[in-house]
């Protein structure tokens, strides 16, 4: 890659000028290469077929840089995830930034390359985008938008309509462990063990469960911002039944809960950004979770719940003692600027 002559990202050149072309010849262009990106047009074309989902997402977390990833694979792990909770199998991205003035150009590598070796696991193409320049002040270092298209897979029926009184509910990983990694890079927390955020692309497993499974898969949901009880509550308000949890069932790092009960938080309201929820017929729940386990963020997942009709519209969770308490919902957003 020809060396940038320039250190850090101002307005000086002109936002629309030499400055942004240096930055799209030598620096996005070049590492994100493809046939469509390599056309540099105003827009991406390709050819299409069947049944396609779209999704969209800015990003805007502080800070940029936190345990275990950046806003830069946070950017592509978010959309992608988005597109494989309809059942889609990604296939093309649009990226977008939003550039503080000051950013320093070994930052703005780093982010780009963790967008690459994101994009490439996810076997996604960056195929069209945009970049801007505003005055120091005006941003915080940078803000990402993508936007993703995905190939339907042929077994794929997700949808809140088809979840029915009995159906399990099961949770793909470890909760509130991203939000609690950012938390404690933003208010400079020293944990005795590293906490570090679950960004990751979840896609390939979701596909290979749709798959096996198909249509006896009928919600997908990723726990990001407002956690898993957040989400919860929407699907039990759509569906007009209730959802009982088991608290001991809900897999949380011992550190992370450590965290949680220090910083008064609730596990079950904070971010995650590598892990999905699922609601399946029950018939299939048990090889559903076992064949969960076996993929690359399953590891740790666990049957959590079950949907029923005692409590409509509300979450209800037992705790480890036998009592019973209502889940509700959030009301705000409990850690802000969190993706």
């Amino acid at each position: 890659m020809p060396k940038l002559d320039f250190d850090i990202i101002t307005l000086g050149h002109g936002s629309g000028g030499i400055l942004t072309n240096k930055l799209l010849e030598s620096g996005v262009f070049n590492l994100l290469s493809n046939p469509y990106l390599d056309e540099k047009h105003d827009g991406a074309v390709f050819t299409a077929t069947g049944k396609m989902a779209f999704s969209t997402d800015s990003y805007v977390v502080t800070p940029v840089f936190f345990p275990g990833g950046n806003i830069g694979d946070l950017a592509v792990n978010g959309t992608v995830n988005d597109l494989a909770m309809c059942g889609a199998i990604p296939k093309y991205l649009s990226l977008s930034f939003i550039i503080e003035e000051g950013l320093t150009m070994t930052e703005f590598w780093d982010i780009l390359v963790s967008i690459k070796i994101a994009s490439e696991k996810a076997g996604v193409h960056i195929v069209t985008g945009d970049t801007k320049v505003v005055e120091r002040g005006k941003g915080d270092k940078i803000f990402i938008n993508t936007s993703g298209i995905g190939q339907v897979h042929p077994k794929a029926e997700i949808s809140s309509k088809h979840i029915k009184t009995g159906d399990k509910v099961i949770i793909s990983g470890n909760i509130a462990t991203h939000g609690i990694a950012i938390m404690s890079v933003r208010e400079g927390l020293d944990f005795e063990t590293d906490i570090v955020s679950d960004t990751a692309n979840v896609a390939h497993d979701v596909l290979s469960l749709l798959d096996e499974f198909g249509s006896d898969i009928h919600l997908l949901r990723d726990p990001t911002r407002g956690g898993v009880a957040t989400v919860l509550n929407e699907i039990a308000k759509d569906i007009s039944l209730g959802i009982d949890l088991v608290q001991k069932q809900i897999p949380v790092l011992e550190q992370v809960q450590g965290a949680c009960e220090l910083l008064g938080l609730d596990p079950l309201y904070v971010a995650n950004e590598g892990v999905f929820i699922a609601i399946v017929a029950s018939e299939i729940a048990v090889p559903f979770l076992a064949k969960l386990k076996t993929l690359d963020v399953g590891t740790d997942a666990a049957m959590i719940g079950e949907v029923g009709e005692s409590h409509p519209g509300q979450v209800v969770i037992k705790s480890p003692i036998g009592g019973r308490r209502v889940v509700n919902m959030l009301v705000g957003e409990q850690l802000p600027r969190i993706c």
